[in-house]
C-alpha cells in the first residue's frame, strides 16, 4: 500500500434485515484487497432497487461476496493486488463492485472498474456502473436492440430507465417509455424519448399500437413483470424481444396468453447481474470502455442525479427509492 490507511473504516449495517431504520452506521476493518482487485478510497456510491431487495432479505450476497449492501462506488484507488492491472494508487475509478458500496472503503475487482468520464465528479462517476452494465448487457446484448428499431421502455424516470432511454437514442432507436405521472412523462420526452406514456391514465398496449400504426415494437425493457407480461407480448412485433430485469410487480403470472410467442416468434429472456463471473463483468466493461464512454466524455447520456444524501442517511435514501418520487439517480455521498 502506498498510502497510511486506517485501520476500520465505517459502513452501513443492514443487520438482520427489514425497513430502512434498519440501516445505520457501524466500524469495521478496511476489506483487503484479492490478487485481481483494488481498493478504493470511496467519494460516491449509488442507490439502486437491488440494494433495497437486500435489506430486505429478498436478494441476498452470493457465497464469498462482500455481505455490506452497495453496488456501485466512484473513488480513488489507494491499494492495488498484485493482478489489479491497469489500474495504479491515484486512479480515479467509479466501480461495479460485488457487494460493499456502503462505506468508506471498498474493494472491487479490477476489470469491473472504469475511469470518471471527463468533466464528471464522484458523484456522476458513482451513478453509472449499476445502471450502465445492467442497460448494455440486457438491452444491447439479450435484447440485441438495433438502429433503427423501436423500443418500449418501462420505469422510464428509473435510474435504469432514464439510461435506457438515453442510449437507446444515441444508438438510433425509436423510444417510448411509460412513467407514472404527467411530470414524469415530460421528464422522459426531455431525456430525449419519442414519445412517453402515462401508465397510470392510458393503456400502453393501445398506445403502442396507436403510436407505430399497428406494428408494434420491436423490444420491450421490463422492470415490472407480474399483470405486465401479457401486456408486453401483444406489445411486441415479429421477432420481437423481451427483455426482464426486475419483477417490481411481482414474479408469477396468473393468465397470460401465450400464443403470440408462437405466432410471433417472440423471444422472452431476463437477468440479473449480481451473479456473473468477474469475466463476464469485464466483458461488459471493456464494451463500456469502447463504445459507451466516449458519449459520456462528450457529456451525453449521464443519468440525471435527482438527490444526495450523506452515507449516515442511507435509511432516508432507502425511503426516497421505495416512494419511487425521484426521476433519475439517489446517491450517497461519503467523502471528499
Amino acid at each position: 500500500m502506498a498510502a497510511t490507511l486506517p485501520s476500520s473504516m465505517t459502513f452501513i449495517t443492514h443487520g438482520a434485515g427489514g425497513g430502512p431504520e434498519v440501516l445505520v452506521p457501524a466500524t469495521a476493518p478496511l476489506p483487503q484487497p484479492k490478487a485481481d482487485e483494488v481498493l478504493i478510497r470511496v467519494q460516491a456510491a449509488g442507490v439502486n432497487r437491488p440494494d433495497v431487495s437486500q435489506r430486505e432479505g429478498n436478494y441476498p450476497a452470493p457465497i464469498g461476496a462482500n455481505a455490506v449492501i452497495g453496488l456501485e462506488v466512484a473513488g480513488e484507488v489507494v491499494a492495488v493486488g498484485p493482478e489489479a492491472g491497469p489500474w495504479k494508487v491515484g486512479d480515479r475509478v467509479c466501480a461495479l463492485t460485488n457487494g460493499g458500496g456502503y462505506a468508506e472503503y471498498c474493494a472491487a475487482p479490477a476489470p469491473q472498474c472504469l475511469p470518471w468520464p471527463q468533466g464528471f465528479d464522484a458523484i456522476r462517476a458513482g451513478a453509472l456502473p449499476e445502471v450502465f452494465f445492467t442497460v448494455w448487457a440486457n438491452l444491447f446484448g439479450h435484447g440485441r436492440l438495433a438502429a433503427g428499431e423501436t423500443v418500449l421502455v418501462h420505469g422510464g424516470t428509473s435510474g435504469i430507465g432514464v439510461t435506457a432511454i438515453q442510449l437507446a437514442k444515441a444508438f438510433g432507436a425509436t423510444v417510448f417509455a411509460t412513467a407514472g405521472s404527467a411530470e414524469k412523462c415530460r421528464a422522459c420526452l426531455d431525456l430525449g424519448a419519442d414519445a412517453a406514456i402515462d401508465y397510470k391514465t392510458q393503456d400502453f398496449v393501445e398506445e403502442v399500437k396507436r403510436l407505430t400504426d399497428g406494428k408494434l415494437v420491436d423490444v420491450v425493457l421490463d422492470m415490472v413483470g407480474g399483470g405486465y407480461f401479457g401486456r408486453n407480448l401483444r406489445s411486441l412485433r415479429m421477432d420481437g424481444r423481451l427483455v426482464l430485469i426486475a419483477m417490481l410487480g411481482g414474479n408469477t403470472v396468473e393468465r397470460a396468453d401465450l400464443l403470440p410467442i408462437m405466432l410471433r416468434r417472440l423471444t422472452v429472456t431476463g437477468s440479473t447481474m449480481r451473479p456473473r463471473t468477474t469475466a463476464q463483468k469485464g466483458a461488459i466493461a471493456a464494451e463500456l470502455r469502447a463504445k459507451v464512454w466516449p458519449l459520456l466524455d462528450e457529456g451525453r447520456c449521464a443519468p440525471p442525479i435527482f438527490k444526495v444524501f450523506p452515507l449516515a442517511e442511507a435509511a432516508a435514501a432507502h425511503r426516497l427509492m421505495e416512494s419511487s418520487r425521484h426521476i433519475g439517480k439517489i446517491m450517497l455521498k461519503v467523502g471528499d
